[in-house]
């Protein structure tokens, strides 16, 4: 039986999970990829080197994170959390967030690795969603 989720239930899937689907548009078209994310204080934070999906963002603020528990194929539940791309230039602040990601994520891949300690290479780049609605499912 499929169920409509609470607002508490929603952001209780986003705030445990780690893996998600970041939605957006790219010109005319959606454009969806994985990407890992925390929640802190109802909003979802991102770190990301450049590429087509910050592109994207800058260009439309508008966007989405779908996380999913999956039991099994009968025992699901997703939440998606719609809002807007900020991107975070404060230093403190970048500081702040990127230190909360490593905590959570402590291994970062070999290019992020090298991009938060190499100057030379492209500056990893700090967001979050501010999100303004999370809608949820569950099949039980």
């Amino acid at each position: 039986m499929t169920r409509i989720l609470g607002q508490n239930e929603a952001w209780a899937i986003l705030e445990a999970g780690k893996l998600g689907r970041l939605g957006c548009i790219d010109n005319t078209e959606p454009y969806v990829v994985p990407i890992n994310y925390l929640v802190d204080d109802g909003q979802i934070y991102v770190h990301s080197l450049p590429g087509r999906k910050i592109q994207a963002m800058r260009e439309n603020h508008r966007a989405c994170l779908q996380a999913d528990q999956i039991r099994d194929d009968l025992h699901w539940s997703s939440a998606i959390a719609f809002g807007d791309f900020e991107e975070i230039i404060d230093e403190s602040t970048r500081k702040q967030v990127m230190r909360l990601l490593r905590e959570r994520f402590p291994q970062l891949t070999p290019v992020e690795s090298l991009a938060t300690l190499d100057a030379e290479l492209q500056p990893v780049i700090v967001f979050r969603l501010r999100v303004d609605r999370v809608t949820g499912v569950a099949e039980e």
